[in-house]
């Protein structure tokens, strides 16, 4: 959190004090940004450019990591995704979050090589045992990724946060950009779409507390009121989703016939093809009748219960 009130002063501190762990160690560092909404003006516009030749991906591609080549056969990947949960259970929380920081990885062509932890929470009103539990969860899916979680940075924060630095390896050769994709190609998922919806169900307290209960008693994201329209199988699938890691990232970058990839979260089918799109210079069409979608956020979405705000 800021700790004065001129807020390029502050970014210049924060930044300092992160380079600065580097030249602790001895070594060298090489920086890279990105921001929630990419807009490759935008990054333009706040300075976000390439500083070498060796930055083969950064800011301005809307990419899912930045990639810095160290030498002809290995380049580093580098990304960083934290937030504040979108479930209760402390966890699952700290799996989702992990797995999403480090399917950035994949998205590049990359191989994981290890992680740092990003983690905010309110020291006051969380026991330490939520904290714990959170961390867990990171633990295991970077296990799952065969990477260590290897230490991180913590503040008291009035919301909690959690995510990873992901640090990744990838041949130069077989990076996978946003800004790659030609005249022809097949969109392919491979998720069933519907975690926005589902989570959504959530907050709204449409799922039943079966299954995403937070077994500590302490609510971290909302208060369900527990309608229940939904068995609890559909808990079950939207966790295997959001904690399945995109390992075929890494499989098919460099292989014949694939020239771009990104990893949808956020912004989804409609935001992320967008960037694939618009990187490339071409438009994309969607066949919505093809795309895969859970099957309880589809029932989900047909109630109108859903639509009420």
């Amino acid at each position: 959190m800021p700790i004065i009130d001129n807020a390029r002063d502050f970014g210049r501190i924060a930044a300092a004090n992160a380079i600065n762990d580097v030249y602790a160690m001895g070594g060298k560092h090489h920086a890279n940004a990105s921001i929630s909404a990419c807009d490759s003006s935008t990054a333009s516009q706040l300075g976000l450019s390439a500083v070498s030749p060796n930055l083969l991906v950064g800011a301005s591609t809307c990419d899912d990591a930045a990639v810095y080549k160290i030498n002809e056969q290995q380049a580093i990947v580098l990304t960083t995704n934290f937030f504040m949960p979108i479930i209760d259970n402390a966890r699952d929380f700290g799996r989702i979050a992990a797995a999403n920081a480090i399917n950035d990885v994949y998205a590049m062509g990359g191989k994981p090589l290890l992680a740092l932890s990003v983690l905010g929470m309110p020291i006051n009103k969380l026991p330490t045992e939520v904290i714990t539990e959170i961390l867990n969860g990171g633990v295991e899916i970077c296990k799952e990724a065969g990477i260590p979680l290897s230490g991180g940075h913590s503040i008291d924060s009035p919301e909690p946060i959690f995510g990873l630095v992901v640090a990744g390896i990838v041949d130069p050769a077989r990076v996978a950009r946003n800004s790659a994709a030609q005249a022809g190609d097949l969109l392919l998922l491979s998720k069933p779409l519907g975690v926005g919806v589902m989570t959504t169900a959530l907050k709204k307290g449409l799922l039943p507390p079966e299954g995403y209960a937070d077994p500590l008693g302490v609510g971290v994201m909302t208060t369900a009121l527990k309608k229940g329209p939904l068995p609890p199988e559909g808990y079950a699938e939207v966790l295997a989703t959001m904690t399945q890691l995109n390992k075929v990232g890494q499989q098919l970058s460099g292989a014949e016939g694939v020239h771009a990839m990104a990893d949808v979260t956020g912004f989804g089918l409609a935001g992320h093809p967008l960037e694939v799109a618009r990187g490339s210079g071409l438009a994309a069409v969607v066949d919505f009748a093809k795309v895969p979608v859970m099957q309880h956020a589809l029932a989900m979405a047909q109630q109108d219960t859903f639509l009420v705000p």
